[in-house]
């Protein structure tokens, strides 16, 4: 090969490099990790675990999961990524046997995405409905709306104010169902050593004991009825059996979230890297305004405290850990592929290490202080309807949709508090959204690099077309329960799963074949990927990285997995039990995507054989020419291009041979 014709190939590499895109810069990269990582479930499930496992106390194991699995799991996908500069499908080239891991992360992030815009239409809606109404008020206030049933209350009679034969007028009148009172006489008898016969022999304390609470008449909050009633109709639908038909109001929501998110990543990492800018930044503006304004309400306290309040027996719980490992592992986002994705486009010698550490701090700070705007909130709105905190907290869409709604009805000017807190929700899931499309067009895209690079914008259509139509079963009157099918078990045990077998194939399998046959001239080494992560940061992973990845992470991803299957609890929707045809449905979503890892492995390992299907291809390695030294100086060659030329002249038009779709994909892999 003559120098001008390795000019001009190398000249075509670094053209593919361009075409297939790069962040304008590093902030650009660090705001799409950190909005990516800073989801909706910083918001609405973070404070719910914080309250069901111990409050303070549920900090302890919270920090210890980010230490062994979170962080670890996140720096090691950075890394992957950034150095072979390759989407979730093609990066395998490291082992073609696991191939089949981006295929599931793909697949993974196809099946959230398609839910998750859901969600974000219902924000627009709730965005929408509070600007309109700024002149006036909420609609979730009252209970005076035509979808309202009687069992609506706008607040509870303060007992507490009352005397005693007041109080017992009340609580048979309005709180409690007298007959059944009277039928668990002999139950109160018993509790209190006493013998009662008649209602009237009893006292408040003694009716409002937890012996009688199954005799609570049930009241529904103005915003639960106008979630379940107005919003999603939920009434008219008769759960899987009849979803009834597509709410036009929130299938007209649906169609403006895709089209935001087709606007942010039509062009790719050019337009959404502009976008992060706002997203990633804007929902701290309001938290803080939240917090500010949520600490000046009277009875913050009760929910701070509520918050804050340790219960050290309970780290003696199983759960508990089981808890905290889950909640890092799905803040952080890894095993769907898109911190691979976004890193990918990073230049080679950026500090992907610094990055991760920075990121996951400040996304579990962000959970924490989340909790106190949150939770502020939820104790004003306690101390407003006379009730406990405890009655206030739920977790997922009934605590974005129905408690904060009620909470933020009781601020002065509602409507402007209202607009400001949705409009964050819908920053922060925008901010996930974008980067898990981006991952899924990405990862299709490097498979087919001559069509679809080309037709970006085109392709990315399809994708949100197709996106919006699968979601119009969960704008129906009942999609709700197709919401919480998706959500339930989608992006569940199989992410695990995924960066289960990441390690492995990183940390096993590259490191044995290296070690036994060590490719081409190069030394043995007994952990390559440590050598490659040298490469690009300056410096070998301290023992901390060594001793997760190596050990302690699989060991946690492990116990995960275990705890959450002694603890497995059938999907539901508040008193709605899911038929088990429906669960099937969704084991297929946790099952399908692991199965692809195994298949694939499979026919590699039939088509191959066990060596060459573990071992790395010849095209592994950095992307550009200047970046394969070491072990990878002959990397060049083999592909056709030759790092050691210097007077490089720039093809004015990439070769035929550059997007011929992805030859090391279908050659070395496929």
């Amino acid at each position: 090969m003559d120098v001008d014709q390795a000019n001009h190939l190398k000249g075509a590499t670094i053209a593919e490099k361009e075409e297939r895109g790069s962040w304008g810069g590093r902030f650009e990269f660090f705001l799409s990790c950190l909005g990516y990582a800073i989801g909706l479930g910083n918001v609405w499930r973070f404070p719910y675990l914080c309250y069901r496992n111990g409050g303070a106390t549920f900090l302890i194991p919270y920090v210890i999961m980010l230490v062994v699995a979170g962080l670890p799991l996140f720096f090691l996908e950075l890394a992957l990524g950034q150095f072979a500069s390759e989407g979730p499908i093609t990066v395998w080239k490291v082992s073609p046997a696991f191939h089949g891991i981006g295929v599931a992360m793909v697949t993974i992030n196809g099946m959230v995405c398609i839910y998750y815009n859901v969600i974000i239409s219902y924000a627009i809606y709730y965005m929408f409905v509070s600007f309109v109404n700024l002149d006036g008020s909420v609609p979730w206030k009252s209970c005076d709306n035509p979808w309202n049933t009687n069992s609506c209350r706008t607040s509870y009679p303060p007992l507490h104010t009352m005397n005693e034969t007041s109080k017992m007028d009340m609580l048979s009148s309005e709180l409690y169902n007298k007959d059944c009172v009277l039928s668990l006489l002999g139950r109160i008898s018993i509790m209190f050593n006493n013998t009662f016969t008649d209602f009237t022999q009893l006292n408040s304390s003694m009716v409002l004991n937890d012996a009688t609470k199954e005799c609570r008449i049930r009241y529904t909050s103005p915003s639960a009825e106008y979630w379940e009633r107005h919003v999603l109709r939920l009434h008219e639908a008769d759960g899987f059996g009849d979803m009834g038909n597509i709410s036009l109001k929130n299938a007209a929501c649906l169609v403006v979230a895709w089209l935001i998110i087709f606007a942010c990543i039509m062009k790719g990492i050019k337009t959404s890297g502009k976008v992060v800018y706002f997203t990633a930044t804007f929902p701290y503006i309001i938290l803080v305004v939240l917090l500010v304004r949520g600490l000046t309400l009277e009875g913050c306290e009760k929910g701070i405290t509520f918050y804050m309040t340790p219960q050290v027996h309970r780290l003696k719980e199983a759960k508990v850990w089981g808890d905290a490992a889950t909640q890092i592992f799905f803040s952080l986002g890894a095993g769907f592929g898109s911190l691979l994705t976004m890193s990918s486009y990073n230049k080679f010698k950026n500090n992907c290490e610094r990055d991760a550490v920075i990121v996951a701090i400040i996304n579990c700070a962000t959970s924490v202080f989340a909790g106190f705007a949150i939770f502020s909130l939820l104790g004003f709105m306690a101390h407003t309807t006379n009730q406990d905190v405890e009655s206030m907290v739920d977790q997922g869409p009934g605590l974005a949709f129905i408690a904060y709604p009620e909470g933020i009805a009781q601020l002065p000017v509602s409507p402007l508090w209202a607009f400001l807190f949705f409009f964050m929700l819908l920053t922060i899931g925008i901010g996930t959204q974008f980067v898990m499309m981006e991952t899924l067009i990405s990862g299709v895209s490097d498979i087919f690099p001559r069509f679809l690079r080309k037709h970006k914008t085109p392709f990315t259509a399809i994708c949100c077309l197709m996106g919006f139509l699968l979601g119009l079963p969960q704008v129906t009157k009942g999609g709700i329960y197709m919401l919480t099918l998706m959500d339930w078990y989608s992006g569940s045990y199989n992410l695990m799963l995924v960066a289960l077998a990441e390690i492995i194939c990183l940390m096993y399998v590259y490191p044995l074949v290296g070690w036994f046959w060590p490719r081409g001239g190069n030394r043995r080494s007994l952990l390559p990927f440590m050598e490659d992560i040298e490469m690009m940061i300056g410096h070998k992973p301290n023992p901390y990285w060594v001793i997760n990845w190596v050990f302690l992470t699989p060991v946690v991803i492990i116990f995960i997995l275990i705890v959450s299957a002694t603890q497995y609890t059938p999907a539901n929707y508040g008193d709605y039990k899911f038929p088990p045809w429906a669960e099937g449905i969704g084991w297929w979503m946790v099952v399908a995507p692991v199965a692809m890892i195994l298949l694939v492995m499979a026919i590699q390992v039939c088509r191959k054989g066990m060596l060459k299907a573990f071992s790395p291809t010849q095209s592994w390695g950095p992307a550009l020419p200047e970046d394969q030294t070491g072990n990878y100086a002959s990397l060049g060659s083999a592909n056709g291009t030759m790092p050691q030329v210097t007077s490089v002249k720039m093809a004015e038009k990439p070769s035929d041979s550059i997007g011929v779709e992805n030859k090391a994909f279908f050659t070395n892999i496929m």
